[in-house]
């Protein structure tokens, strides 16, 4: 009888441990199932062809008209020029020019062309299409998309100071479309931009006949390009010489944007048949038709490199809404989906799937400071509230995640230092010494902003941290988008919000689009050389000191009269760190932008440009679900 418990005891331990064991197996079993890794999962296609939408119908196929996506996508496509950007480095690599080099300046580039690039119709491509092609640029005036990027090279500025629009200023933030494209003004969400690798290795494909001048075999350019001698010349078919007004250390990478592209004679083709077929082009594809449909191309064979492209055919998509793209691309009717208005909800949902992307756009929203009032005349002044912005608590909060901090005006920049943080101890600091401790006397501030929710939202939130911070009060005034450049040329404001979408990663030619066109200055005058002594210029030849790159003068520094700063000479901004110096905007954030990519396509790379190639794209038609 003593050991009786104790088998009862262990009874009852069995009983339990089954009981826990099943109820935890009971548990398992109605566990929420783990979620599916892709957000759409479909077949690959049986051929080397790959289905794209991204965005509406195109208008044209003219790579001068091309603005933005979907005409710069195809127009990368079929058209090539003297370099492309590697999708993951951003670097210039040889496209149709084998080699370049600079002067010591980096005012003149040459470039050696290859002589196996060829057209569609066999003729050979000469340093003659480029400058028949870029003399074209200038003589279509305000119809050439980006104008703004052919304003340094001698002799293609426009006539008229102020008449070249700077980069795609879109009011309600991000990617807006350039004149002649059909794309719709993207919302705060951003949009998807796809690149890919551009690196090619020369084999090519047949024997290469000696190059024979052709200019009797094509259309000869219109009596309209200027007759003006410009910096753009042919050295012999295989070399040509590019002269700048200023110099531009990353002139190969601007030379890689569509505009750049030469086009087969005079384009007159683009103005009788914007979407022509037929038309003749020098990239690794060619046009096969175009209809309602969208546009199919098919893979060149007189491109220089065909060897090295893996597709056989591409279809552009056209899809009027994000929803209709999603839902093609739940079917698996397309590959691939960019350029989609994602609304805030679908990203969120979006966003744990594998193939779902999202990097930094090549884009900024800030607001640009009217020099000419007092006291924003000081530089102080202006570091003061640039650095008074929280902008994680902006990109976190009102913009719910879909933005990046702007520190600096470059997104896409080789330098990824902070550059304007937070730090109100600084901030109170600098407008004390600007006369104005804990906010004395400082008048409103006037902030106009245009009519959009998301943007009124971010300046409420800005008022209030510089009142909380500087003890500032600022009047926020919403303007109708077509209101915007009236109150900027009369100076009605005191900061204004622009939104700018940067069509290249040239450091120089962006700063230009945020800032304007850049001009040499002129030789200043015994005053201005003694207000340099009292606040100094950054060196251009030389890295800023490590004071300075948070813009200008540090807390030592004794700047009498600050406050007549803007009778300097005008400044070239040439790098960031003079921007940062100079400090004429706040910037911000960056915006996101968004793609869906099946995972059965290889060598498809996302970037920030908005850059896509389709060289290195493959369909691995292999490939199954896990």
């Amino acid at each position: 009888m003593s050991d009786l418990p104790t088998r009862s005891f262990q009874r009852f331990l069995i009983f339990v441990l089954a009981f826990v064991t099943l109820l935890v197996s009971s548990c398992t079993q109605i566990q929420k199932p783990a979620a599916e890794p892709f957000f759409a999962v479909s077949p690959p296609p049986p051929k080397q062809e790959f289905r794209w939408s991204n965005g509406k119908m195109p208008k044209s196929i003219d790579p001068a008209r091309a603005a933005a996506a979907p005409e710069t996508d195809i127009v990368r496509a079929i058209f090539e020029g003297l370099t492309e950007i590697d999708a993951k480095t951003l670097n210039a690599i040889p496209a149709v020019a084998e080699k370049w080099s600079a002067s010591d300046d980096k005012r003149v580039w040459t470039f050696q062309l290859r002589k196996d690039a060829r057209w569609s119709n066999g003729k050979h491509v000469t340093a003659d299409d480029f400058v028949l092609s870029w003399k074209r640029l200038a003589s279509l005036g305000d119809i050439t998309a980006h104008r703004e990027l052919i304003q340094n090279i001698v002799g293609l500025k426009a006539e008229k100071s102020g008449s070249i629009p700077q980069a795609i200023d879109s009011p309600d933030f991000q990617h807006a479309p350039a004149k002649g494209s059909n794309t719709t003004l993207h919302n705060e969400t951003g949009s998807a931009n796809l690149a890919g690798k551009l690196q090619r290795t020369h084999t090519p494909d047949a024997p290469v006949e000696p190059i024979a001048r052709h200019d009797e075999d094509r259309p000869k350019q219109t009596e309209t390009v200027m007759a003006k001698k410009i910096g753009v010349e042919s050295v012999g078919d295989s070399v040509l010489k590019v002269t700048l007004e200023l110099p531009d250390k990353d002139f190969p990478k601007l030379a890689a944007s569509p505009i750049f592209r030469p086009v087969y004679g005079d384009g007159a083709e683009f103005e009788t048949d914007p979407l022509d077929s037929e038309v003749v082009t020098n990239g690794a594809f060619t046009v096969a038709d175009t209809d309602t449909n969208g546009v199919v191309l098919d893979r060149s064979d007189t491109y220089w490199n065909k060897v090295g492209v893996n597709l056989d055919h591409v279809r552009f998509v056209p899809k009027e809404t994000a929803e209709a793209a999603l839902e093609a691309y739940k079917n698996g009717e397309i590959d691939a989906v960019t350029n989609a208005d994602f609304e805030p909800l679908a990203l969120k949902l979006l966003t744990p799937y594998q193939d779902f992307r999202q990097t930094t756009h090549n884009a900024l929203n800030f607001y640009e400071f009217n020099t000419k009032n007092l006291p924003f005349s000081d530089r102080r002044v202006r570091e003061a509230l640039a650095i008074a912005i929280d902008r994680e608590r902006l990109t976190d909060g009102d913009l719910e995640g879909s933005a990046q901090p702007a520190t600096g005006f470059l997104p896409l920049g080789d330098d990824h230092k902070i550059k304007l943080s937070l730090d109100v101890e600084k901030a109170r600091g600098l407008l004390a010494k600007a006369g104005f401790p804990n906010g004395t006397n400082f008048p409103q501030v006037r902030l106009v902003v245009n009519r959009n929710d998301t943007q009124q939202r971010v300046a409420r939130t800005v008022a209030r941290m510089w009142k909380q911070n500087l003890n500032l009060d600022t009047q926020i005034t919403v303007k109708e988008t077509s209101e915007i450049e009236a109150v900027k040329t009369a100076g009605e404001f005191d900061l204004i919000r622009r939104g700018v979408v940067l069509p290249t990663v040239d450091e120089m030619v962006s700063l230009t689009s945020v800032f304007g066109t850049a001009a040499k200055p002129p030789e200043p005058s015994a005053k201005d050389r003694r207000q340099d002594e009292i606040s100094p210029q950054p060196d251009e030849s030389q890295p800023l000191k490590k004071e300075d790159k948070k813009g200008g003068p540090s807390d030592g520094d004794n700047i009498a009269e600050s406050l007549v700063m803007d009778t300097k000479p005008p400044i070239v901004l040439l790098s960031e760190d003079a921007a940062l110096y100079e400090l004429n905007a706040i910037p911000l954030y960056f915006p996101m932008s968004y793609s869906l990519v099946k995972p059965y396509v290889r060598g498809f790379e996302i970037n920030g440009l908005d850059a896509p190639s389709l060289k290195d794209v493959s369909i691995d038609s292999n490939w199954q679900p896990k």
